[in-house]
């Protein structure tokens, strides 16, 4: 039981963070191991994130070498690290955040790592994976409750996806709402319960998630889902069309094969949604001069809110996004939507 108490260290540390969620919700977090994979710009602000916010330990997975493009866009690497790999490149700066975590680094592929690998965390983030492995682990870690989540950044556009198991238990902190007087000359407005805004209650919740499988394979040929094809936001057809280019190619649309690359995006834009059913008019023709490379503001953006719900679902503190989240970084704004299941 020692272990689940907070130390005078550790409450000066975390002293802003236990006013703004609990005490409780800080144990829970500092009791928690997470594995993230893939050190590029979205891992260096989720690193980042979850080291400040106080989880227990955090892995750094990711076997590939740093290069001028790899960091561009990611601060936890040093300037004179090309060739080094990017996991052990972050180590140092990464744990400078706070000496109060665990910080490893993993030099090993992802996809070399076997099933009991991913079952020690408490939740997995999977950035710059291909498609079946991203299932694949979803399914290994849905079978011991383990949260997952998946994200990734091309040029302006980002996503961050969620699967917290078919039950998820949380609380969250609701206004107060007071009954109403019952005195005779107060009339019958006085009856009607009233929200205090100044008193709080917490509220217990519970909520189900979908496989990432079954959101990555809606049936865009049924009724219901047509019927909601136009306020389906286009990042979602955007991600299907990168991550088979990611699958095909084993690799991202890259800048200095711009010509090439964009012709091929174009392929499998078509290629993709003739498969679902769709018109290729869903994406028109100039989404390809905006998904090279990672660009720093919007993984800044898309790392921050896939850190807080990494935090939220660990902490088992506030409504968490279910289950994708996209940010168009043309736009300005992003968009929460459910996939899959309900």
């Amino acid at each position: 039981m020692e272990d689940n108490i907070i130390s005078e260290e550790e409450a000066a540390q975390y002293d802003r963070q236990i006013r703004l969620w609990g005490l409780d919700a800080q144990k829970r977090l500092r009791g928690s191991r997470v594995l993230l994979v893939g050190l590029r710009g979205l891992g260096a602000e989720v690193a980042k994130n979850l080291i400040l916010a106080g989880v227990k330990g955090l892995t750094l997975l990711d076997h590939e070498q740093v290069t001028e493009e790899s960091r561009r866009a990611q601060f936890l690497i040093p300037v004179d690290a090309d060739g080094q790999n990017q996991a052990q490149a972050s180590l140092e700066r990464a744990q400078l955040l706070n000496p109060m975590v665990e910080v490893k680094a993993d030099t090993d592929a992802v996809e070399s790592k076997p099933d009991d690998f991913f079952f020690q965390f408490d939740a997995v983030c999977l950035t710059r994976c291909s498609k079946d492995l991203m299932v694949r682990v979803d399914q290994l870690c849905a079978s011991r409750n383990i949260k997952v989540f998946c994200g990734d950044v091309y040029g302006y556009h980002g996503y961050m996806f969620s699967d917290l198991g078919q039950e998820h238990h949380y609380v969250e902190e609701k206004p107060k709402v007071v009954k109403g007087s019952n005195e005779a000359n107060d009339g019958p407005e006085a009856k009607k319960p009233k929200v205090d805004p100044n008193e709080t209650t917490m509220v217990k919740k519970t909520i189900s998630f979908s496989s990432l499988k079954e959101a990555l394979e809606v049936d865009w040929t049924n009724e219901k889902a047509k019927s909601s094809l136009k306020r389906t936001p286009t990042d979602y057809f955007l991600l299907q069309v990168l991550l088979k280019f990611r699958t095909d190619k084993g690799r991202d649309p890259q800048p200095d094969s711009f010509a090439e690359d964009s012709q091929l995006l174009l392929q499998i834009r078509d290629d993709v949604l003739e498969t679902m059913g769709l018109s290729s008019e869903l994406l028109p023709n100039t989404f390809v001069s905006y998904c090279f490379s990672e660009m720093a503001p919007v993984c800044a953006v898309v790392g921050g809110v896939l850190g807080q719900e990494i935090v939220k679902a660990l902490s088992q503190r506030d409504a968490p996004h279910r289950n994708f989240f996209f940010f168009d970084g043309l736009k300005g704004s992003g968009v929460v939507d459910y996939f899959g299941s309900k």
